[in-house]
């Protein structure tokens, strides 16, 4: 006989977080960023999830709201997090479920999250701190006013002779730092040459999703002394194995796998592949970071800086100290407030 599962109450709304300043990549500029809450309750007991969603699969908060009302009835019922990733496809609605269930499991149980993941004491995580694209100077004055930034990882826009000058005004600010560049699929087989050879001029140790997700083919060929990161091109974890032999690293968004739960197996299968691991995010608050910091501890590369770019975050949140982050126990887990 099988056990009897514990009914949980949903509550889901959407939030709209207001930016410092806009933040612009290649193709897109954010002036603030809405995201979907999700809370599971058990009596006393509650698991949280936020989910920004994917902006260029147009997975919006609007939509990811629509999805978790249609599977109230499933989600109450007791839903397992196995269950969800047979019940959702990829994307932010899973995201902020998943998340809510793990919390939730862990408050049950009375373990950190980290535990029942796997991770007996987590690690401070060196982070990067992101630079968006605007004109050399602007970057290069950013990049000088991260004080405790140790990482620092540039926004290109594929504008290539401007992006070269970018990264050069950047790293000529900040010699002392691990640096990487995102290009947010700005690049084509005609115009990446231009702007590899001043990466390597820059000592950028990072190069990520140069081409757009379909075209994966133009880096065929492509030299790797600079290890080159897929973001877009792996939402899910049955796209991993494509990857070998065209990327180095995977870059893990919890918003595009739909959930700890799928990023954790991505992160295992990108081992046993060979590549290495990087864990991202879309901009978000604490409650956001925190199962991403989880994943972090797996990773080899991390950026996690979602909160210093929003005007108020979530309390407890996490801390950033001396170009590490930190996340306490009770910004997501078991010891965490129950009120969202």
């Amino acid at each position: 006989m099988s056990a009897k599962r514990s009914r949980i109450d949903l509550e889901v709304h959407n939030e709209d977080l207001r930016l410092k300043s806009p933040f612009r990549i290649s193709g897109y500029t954010f002036h603030h960023s809405p995201v979907t809450l999700v809370t599971l309750r058990d009596g006393e007991l509650a698991g949280r999830g936020e989910a920004a969603g994917v902006y260029y699969l147009n997975d919006t908060p609007e939509q990811m709201l629509a999805t978790i009302e249609s599977h109230r009835d499933a989600i109450e019922s007791g839903l397992t997090r196995v269950e969800l990733r047979s019940m959702l496809p990829p994307g932010g609605a899973r995201n902020a479920l998943d998340c809510a269930l793990w919390e939730l499991e862990s408050r049950r149980a009375r373990k950190p999250v980290w535990q029942l993941a796997g991770v007996e004491t987590p690690r401070l995580l060196l982070t990067t701190f992101t630079v968006s694209a605007d004109d050399p100077e602007t970057m290069a004055q950013r990049a000088i006013s991260y004080t405790q930034a140790r990482a620092i990882k540039v926004k290109l826009t594929g504008e290539a002779d401007v992006d070269v000058a970018r990264v050069r005004a950047v790293r000529g600010a900040r010699r002392d730092v691990w640096l990487g560049v995102d290009a947010n699929q700005g690049y084509t087989a005609s115009t990446l040459p231009t702007l590899l050879p001043a990466l390597t001029e820059n000592a950028v140790s990072l190069l990520e999703q140069p081409c757009a997700r379909g075209r994966e083919a133009e880096l065929d060929g492509i030299d790797h002394t600079i290890p080159i990161a897929a973001d877009e091109s792996v939402q899910g974890l049955d796209e991993v194995d494509a990857l070998v032999n065209r990327f180095d690293v995977v870059n893990i968004k919890l918003d595009k796998c739909g959930g700890l739960t799928e990023g954790l197996l991505i992160a295992k299968r990108a081992r046993e592949l060979g590549l290495e691991v990087m864990v991202g995010n879309m901009i978000g608050t604490s409650l956001a970071m925190a199962p991403a910091f989880v994943l972090g501890q797996y990773c080899d590369v991390v950026d996690l800086d979602g909160p210093i770019f929003i005007e108020r975050d979530r309390s407890p949140s996490v801390a950033y100290e001396d170009g590490l982050l930190r996340c306490d126990e009770g910004v997501w887990g078991f010891a965490a407030v129950t009120e969202a």
